[in-house]
């Protein structure tokens, strides 16, 4: 019998110890002291020789025949078969292409945004390596904001001041909640699985047993979503199903009855907040003749307003928690209800006070557990020469429309000509909005370079793969957001024959174009890891002691305690003393109302929270056509796209296919039945999927979780049907607003039907077609 090792490591979703047979892993073992461990990690052992599994080099045939295509490669990406080519062969290519677009375009020509997760270590995160490597070679087009807060990240310093990060560490934490809190209303609620992950990585879940001990001290949990399992059951949860993209109606109802009825915190809103005289004029009509009332609020958002005005006073008259999950936003308008929040919570009477106030994704990852961690370095990216920065969500409006103008946050900006595409970690076929467009703006650029391990489909609509190791094949370093824990990442098994980590190719890069000093610094990548673990020490000395690294990485991890708290929290201070501490905004105080975001014109964000109409929405007209609403929340059984061929996410498939969550009524009138496979569509797409139905969610509405692998009929043809369930095929790819110009993947109408006739088999963990150039490896 073969005997076992045993090695620790981390991923974004857990610890771990990894058990390995020979050079073979055998299973991933979560830590023993992790209360909630993620179901994920187990899944992945699987995927190290999947099928899909790339080993060698790729080269998109035409591009390799024919070379970069000053057109675009007209529908040929995604589409074409790939050669598999020698190392030597794939680093002059892509080193000769980065020199020619250089000096033809400009290093703005290149887009190095390569937004995702990727792995959780420091040294080892695949967008740091690629950015550190273009800023050796003269910069590159980057992104800004995220896919995940977009909206919030723009509007919130605005609003309440501080930076992107900061926002969501200055709310009340779960001791705080558990101590003096009695409700927490969360609208988007606090789903469990989005727990189950933190950017990089998590020592222990820790969440659910917080929420838990709430419940038991006698805090009440109500939770405002289409989706009931957006509550941890164990907590009772009441639960108001309203309909999607009616939350700022709802919570104007809400705070038109705490006023109408003088319960709100008058002190408060006169001392510490600006603009509130203006903004109630709108709540309670008199301006435009429509008091934003409960039977107003009722009308839009499909609640009764009876239990809006309960609500209401509930949160008047006890210490409340207003928590908005960071999926609202993701929509139309979505940073109204952010906006909309952080009003509620000032006018309720809880905001600065502890166990209460605004809270933004209160239950996501180890948001509320602690606001923050000592620092930990990170792989140095340098300077980017190149000062433009466009929208992360606007990738598609960038190659669709090169040197359009655009509004962002207060500023006209022009998109750039994007001619090559260099991706490394992170899926755009995953978290993008509307594909069929995507695909088409895909054609655009005369080179795209992915780095990856697996045929998904980023790869497959690449010209040149460079197959990487994954985390599981290097050393590293971890720490996640708000984490107590630094985590050792041994080298479980060595990556395959043929395959290296993104710092060698990127090495080898450097060596060809010149810059092979500036980027490896002399330094081999576990002398960069020993480095990076050093610096880090000495960073925390003499508050903290961590162990020499030798000792360190023997143990497999070492423990940090979080820095200390701030005495007295901004909202807290600024209710004692606006003068003395006030907000870093205009004012100095929350702005209700924003005179910069009045200053900016825009029809879409006016200057105060403000109820617009959704482009889409059950409300509307458009629900003649298409009558369900689609919700496409996060999985909870990978992260994003990642690991979809692992055994976790594909245990949970409906007929090979990500399942749908249907409301029994909406399946009765369709002829659906549990397990059915069903057509997705509307005017932008259709997909495939398996039907789910369960009273779990409103009528009207339909749960198809993102991340399930593009997997289209016919590849590189806009507009083909997705036989897999990415619901992104269906999305709208349109800014929240010019404020933002974030992700409204949320405000997306549907139809659904039951899928006759015969069904083609799902191809999306299958290689494609692949050829052999002479002189490559295998």
């Amino acid at each position: 019998m073969t005997a076992r090792s045993r090695t620790p490591t981390a991923a974004h979703w857990g610890t771990y110890v990894a058990v390995r047979e020979g050079d073979r892993l055998v299973a991933l073992e979560p830590a023993r002291d992790d209360p909630d461990a993620s179901p994920i990690g187990a899944g992945i052992v699987g995927t190290l020789d999947h099928p899909a599994r790339i080993t060698e080099p790729m080269v998109r045939k035409g591009w390799l025949e024919r070379g970069a295509p000053t057109g675009g490669a007209g529908g040929a990406r995604g589409a074409e078969p790939f050669v598999a080519v020698s190392w030597e062969r794939a680093l002059d290519l892509v080193a000769g292409e980065l020199d020619r677009v250089r000096a033809t375009y400009g290093n703005a020509a290149i887009y190095g945004g390569s937004y995702g997760w990727a792995s959780a270590g420091r040294f080892h995160h695949a967008q740091s390596q690629l950015h550190r490597f273009l800023n050796t070679i003269g910069g590159y087009t980057a992104s800004v904001g995220s896919y995940s807060a977009g909206a919030l990240e723009v509007l919130l310093p605005h609003v309440i001041g501080g930076g992107p990060v900061s926002i969501w560490q200055r709310g009340p934490m779960f001791d705080e909640i558990e101590r003096d809190g009695e409700l927490v209303v969360s609208f988007g609620g606090m789903a469990p699985k989005n727990a189950q992950m933190n950017v990089g990585g998590v020592g222990r879940h820790q969440s659910a047993g917080w929420q838990l001990r709430c419940r038991d001290a006698g805090v009440a949990f109500v939770t405002v979503s289409p989706l009931r399992d957006d509550a941890d059951e164990r907590l009772g949860a009441e639960w108001i199903a309203a309909r999607p993209n009616s939350d700022v109606a709802l919570m104007l109802g809400l705070a038109h009855e705490i006023v109408s009825r003088d319960l709100h915190d008058r002190d408060f809103l006169a001392r510490c907040c600006s603009g509130w005289d203006r903004f109630a004029r709108y709540l309670l009509g008199d301006d435009d003749g429509v008091p934003k009332d409960a039977a107003w609020a009722a009308e839009l958002a499909g609640v009764d307003a009876g239990t809006i005005r309960s609500l209401a006073e509930r949160i008047a008259t006890h210490r409340t928690v207003v928590n908005v999950a960071w999926s609202l936003q993701r929509a139309d308008h979505g940073e109204q209800p952010y906006w909309m929040g952080v009003t509620l919570a000032a006018l309720s009477g809880s905001m600065g006070r502890s166990g209460g106030g605004f809270a933004s994704g209160l239950g996501i990852s180890l948001t509320g557990v602690r606001p923050q961690r000592q620092p930990v370095a990170s792989l140095p990216q340098g300077r980017n020469a190149v000062e433009g920065a466009i929208p992360v969500a606007r990738i598609a409006d960038a190659l669709l429309a090169p040197g359009e103008p655009y509004d962002f946050d207060g500023e006209r900006r022009t998109y750039p000509d994007l001619r090559l595409v260099y991706w490394a970690g992170g899926n755009p076929f995953h978290h993008h909005q509307d594909l069929n467009r995507l695909v088409r703006a895909w054609q655009r650029p005369e080179t795209v370079i992915v780095h990856d391990s697996w045929w998904n489909p980023l790869t497959r609509f690449a010209d040149v793969v460079f197959p990487v190791a994954t985390a599981l094949e290097r050393n590293d370093v971890a720490a996640g957001a708000n984490d107590v824990a630094l985590m050792a990442m041994h080298r479980a098994v060595d990556p395959p024959a043929g395959v290296r980590t993104d710092y060698e190719t990127f090495a080898g890069l450097a060596q060809r174009l010149g810059v092979e000093a500036q980027f490896t610094e002399g330094r081999s990548a576990e002398a960069w890891v020993r480095g990076l673990y050093e610096k880090t020490r000495t960073w925390v000395a003499p508050d903290v002691e961590l162990p020499p690294f030798d000792d360190f990485w023997s143990a497999g991890g070492a423990a940090m305690p979080a820095p200390p708290r701030r005495a007295v929290g901004d909202f807290a201070a600024l209710r004692a003393d606006p003068a003395a501490h006030p907000l870093a905004t205009p004012s100095g105080r929350i702005e209700i109302c924003s005179q910069t975001i009045a200053s900016f014109g825009y029809d879409d964000c006016p200057g105060h929270p403000t109820w617009l109409e959704p482009a889409e929405w059950l409300g509307g007209a458009q629900a003649e056509r298409f009558p369900l609403h689609l919700c496409s929340n996060q999985p909870r059984t990978r992260l994003h796209s990642q690991y979809d061929h692992g055994a976790c996410s594909q245990d949970a498939k409906v007929a090979g296919r990500e399942p749908v969550l249907l409301h029994p009524d909406d399946a009765a009138a369709r002829g659906i039945s549990d397990g059915d496979v069903v057509r997705l569509f509307n005017d932008r797409g259709a997909c495939l999927a398996g039907a789910r139905v369960t009273d779990a969610v409103r009528p009207g509405v339909v749960v198809l979780a993102t991340g399930a692998w593009y997997d289209p009929e016919q590849p590189g043809v806009p507009g083909s049907l997705d036989r897999h369930g990415n619901p992104n095929v269906l999305t709208l790819d349109k800014g929240t607003s010019r404020l933002a110009q974030a992700s409204s993947a949320g405000t997306t109408l549907i139809e659904i039907r039951r899928e006759a006739g015969e069904i083609g088999d799902v191809a999306a963990f299958e290689p494609p077609a692949i050829e052999r150039e002479a002189g490559a490896a295998g």
